[in-house]
């Protein structure tokens, strides 16, 4: 990549509105099929989509599931958890149990809400600190590793439509802000679950959310970010950061010195598997905006050339290229030299670019990149390729992209490197001074298609930690810990029998991010399973079955499964986690679980 800033700057309107409170008057179900799904399930003969006669026999659940996390799921990210709501309803007769939100139980009584900005006890956004360690000071955990012995559940929220609880809580001045599958966004008293306010978003919410200054932003699954009062809800703008209409936001964006930094992934990757698609035009980018007004102020795409005209499938349909390059995880802040932090996914279409599968520094102020490291060139991959599908590479994959974000840390030394875990099932550090030279290599899983290390890793400064998942490896799972300084093995402890017995989706892989406080690593597992270890060891602290219904605060049916993507938050003297992820190898859940010692 040069080191030129990349035009392209995008400035859809900006608008206010004021929070939701309650599910409100939406569009009719008649209308929505019209608007967006009429055009394919027209019922005409030669229509591969169901007729809308053939989907009145579904439940109106199995609408919103397809909608949410099946085979339509690229179409209902575009829709809001009321519009997917309603066109189930019309399409098959039948009402939906509850309401969009959750919330018919289950609200804080009273107007004693503590402040929201407020520092001490926080966890703000998908790390406690801008350079993505998911290292918790002891002032902000208020736990001590002596002490993780003594949690017990203290509540549990449920999310209704959801099939996965696929977002991270964050905490700041005793409020907890999570996004969901179905767009809701929920600020909850930290002790005791109630809910204070809703904010229903234009697609689902994966990101955490990010709290600053009385503000509160985040993503949704149609590229659009938000910011909100952190206090009443109450919507300050939104912004669409990127056109495509398969991109989305998967990463917590990044609240930096008056700016907030949003990474784009998209749906593409799966969407190529279908012939008839034009494959592919998605670029991954960087958005940095405005904190105050979501004005953009730069923004800057992986790969910076416009894909071009490739050749013509043989199912009569245009090619395109390259694309790809998406950034699925958090933007890292090095203010000490002024650099943006990104990591970068596999390629969906060629020619080969180097800017995938690689580590990619920018400039904060404008977006030049200043340089950029790929460790695995040429990873051309799309999902469900099979014999004759057109737009498939010669060689798919290997899909050893990075779902995790840069880590800037700092050796007993003094020393600063950049660590990152990667799908291949190595662990990178890299030397931010040197234009990201290897000075380590670590081997932790096997890797491949999800495998190898998925969605985060973690940092006290003298150790990394390092889980894996391999799910499709007969013998996944495992945490690792390596000297920071040399890449050599601390100790490994080795994935636990599975606490969820047996079954599809049911083994002992560790997709999910993790998080160290002083002593202790926390690690969600996908057979259910919340475990904490001993920094010194590796020895079992501590251990939760997720694998069960639980009564929720909001009166929401809801069951803990597989832990795939967010991470544990400590902060406050609590932990908080979601469980259940419906896809990817998982088992489906539900469920915000939280955690206090007596």
């Amino acid at each position: 990549m040069s080191g030129r800033l990349i035009a392209g700057v995008i400035a859809p309107l900006a608008f206010a509105a004021p929070m939701v409170l309650l599910h409100a008057q939406g569009p009719s179900g008649e209308q929505v099929f019209k608007d967006r799904c009429a055009s394919c399930h027209s019922g005409a003969a030669d229509s591969r989509a169901p007729s809308p006669e053939a989907l009145r026999s579904r439940s109106p659940q199995a609408i919103i599931e397809s909608l949410v996390n099946g085979a339509m799921r690229t179409q209902g990210s575009r829709l809001t958890g009321a519009e997917r709501r309603v066109v189930a309803e019309f399409l098959t007769g039948r009402p939906v149990d509850g309401d969009v939100s959750g919330t018919t139980k289950g609200r804080c009584q009273g107007n004693n809400v503590p402040k929201a900005n407020t520092a001490v006890n926080a966890w703000k956004a998908w790390s406690p600190a801008v350079d993505n360690t998911r290292f918790q000071s002891p002032a902000n955990a208020a736990i001590a590793a002596s002490d993780i012995s003594k949690l017990t559940l203290r509540w549990a929220l449920g999310f209704p439509d959801a099939s996965s609880a696929w977002a991270q809580p964050s905490v700041a001045g005793g409020v907890v802000y999570v996004g969901s599958q179905n767009g809701t966004v929920y600020a909850l008293s930290a002790n005791a679950g109630c809910i204070i306010w809703t904010f229903s978003a234009a697609g689902g919410v994966r990101t955490a959310v990010t709290v600053g200054d009385g503000v509160v932003y985040f993503g949704d699954t149609a590229a659009n970010a938000y910011a909100l009062d952190a206090q009443t809800g109450t919507r300050r703008w939104t912004r669409s950061v990127e056109s495509h209409q398969l991109a989305r936001i998967t990463g917590t964006p990044t609240l930096h010195d008056g700016r907030l930094y949003v990474p784009t992934s998209s749906y593409e990757e799966s969407q190529g598997a279908d012939p008839q698609y034009a494959c592919c035009t998605f670029r991954g980018s960087i958005t940095a905006l405005d904190a105050k007004t979501g004005a953009v102020i730069w923004k800057t795409y992986t790969i910076p050339e416009e894909p071009q005209r490739r050749g013509t499938s043989t199912a009569n349909v245009p090619l395109w290229g390259p694309s790809g390059a998406a950034i699925w995880s958090a933007p890292t802040v090095d203010t000490r030299r002024g650099l943006l932090y990104v990591a970068t996914g596999n390629q969906y279409s060629g020619p080969a670019h180097r800017a995938s599968n690689a580590i990619v520094a920018l400039d904060l102020k404008t977006g030049t990149v200043r340089w950029s490291k790929q460790v695995t060139p040429n990873d051309i991959y799309l999902t469900g390729c099979r014999a004759g599908n057109p737009n498939c590479p010669e060689a798919n994959g290997p899909d050893v992209d990075f779902g995790s974000p840069p880590m800037l840390t700092r050796t007993a030394a003094g020393r600063d490197l950049i660590v990152i875990g990667q799908k291949s099932g190595l662990a990178f550090a890299l030397d931010p001074d040197r234009n990201g030279e290897i000075v380590w290599e670590y081997r932790a899983g096997r890797g491949g298609v999800l495998g190898g290390i998925e969605w985060g890793s973690a940092t006290d400064g003298e150790r990394a930690y390092f889980a894996v998942s391999d799910i499709t490896h007969p013998q996944p799972g495992g945490l690792h810990a390596v000297a920071l300084a040399t890449g050599q093995r601390a100790w490994f402890a080795a994935p636990r029998p599975p606490a969820c017995g047996s079954g599809r989706g049911c083994n002992a892989a560790q997709s999910a991010a993790v998080t160290v406080i002083p002593g202790a690593v926390f690690s969600g597992s996908n057979d259910g399973a919340l475990r904490v270890y001993s920094t010194a060891d590796g020895a079992i602290l501590w251990e939760f079955d997720t694998n069960r219904e639980f009564t929720t605060v909001n009166g929401v049916a809801a069951r803990g499964a597989s832990m795939i993507g967010p991470g544990p938050v400590v902060a406050g003297g609590m932990v908080f986690v979601s469980s259940g992820y419906g896809a990817f190898g998982g088992r489906p859940g539900n469920v915000l679980l939280a955690f206090g010692v007596p």
